[in-house]
């Protein structure tokens, strides 16, 4: 992830957090999206749109170096159904949470000498400097909450398939036409000069 650094790229909705100083009650960042940022979100994941988009997000420090980041995404998301193109809005209304840690590298067996990496969920992601970009994390869990396949509702692909010709009746005597009919007319006619 993107959202740690120490020498900042642009992001779309950047809000840093310094992590030496905050106190010991963590923080709390509260975004609401310009017009600018959510045009920048939207450009930036392919949306049509994104009306409203406004984030509350905590981080605090925990036992162990561990940088717990929970938030809750709101808004609205304008996307294109997959199968007809039209505009499909989806309400947004979902948590997330993190859980970061410094020096991820010194977890390492004591016999190979090799990191230990951890299947729980909660398994922490590196950290490394004292920023964090809360503004580059709820962007990216925008388009983790986003609708990966968002449908008009009522919308079939039935609805949008070429009918077949004959205004898309089917009767017994309608016969499917072969890809290569064509080259069986070739293949049944006789040969010249062989």
């Amino acid at each position: 992830m993107s959202q740690l650094t120490d020498k900042k790229e642009n992001s779309e909705i950047e809000r840093i957090v310094d992590l030496d100083r905050m106190g010991n009650n963590g923080t709390a960042v509260d975004i609401v999206a310009s017009d600018g940022e959510r045009a920048a979100l939207a450009k930036r994941f392919g949306f049509l749109g994104l009306p409203a988009f406004s984030a509350r997000v905590t981080v605090d420090r925990r036992i162990g170096g561990q940088i717990v980041v929970e938030g809750r995404l709101r808004g609205k998301i304008v996307q294109a159904c997959v199968l007809t193109l039209d505009p499909v809005t989806q309400e947004l209304d979902d948590t997330f949470r993190l859980v970061f840690k410094k020096d991820l590298a010194d977890e390492r067996d004591p016999d190979s000498g090799e990191a230990v990496l951890s299947a729980h969920a909660d398994a922490p992601e590196p950290l490394s400097g004292n920023l964090l970009d809360v503004g580059e994390i709820v962007a990216e869990q925008l388009s983790l909450a986003a609708d990966p396949y968002p449908r008009r509702p009522g919308a079939r692909l039935e609805d949008v398939l070429p009918r077949p010709r004959g205004g898309g009746r089917k009767g017994a005597s309608e016969q499917r036409r072969h890809p290569f009919a064509g080259l069986a007319v070739l293949r049944d006619k006789p040969r010249r000069g062989r």
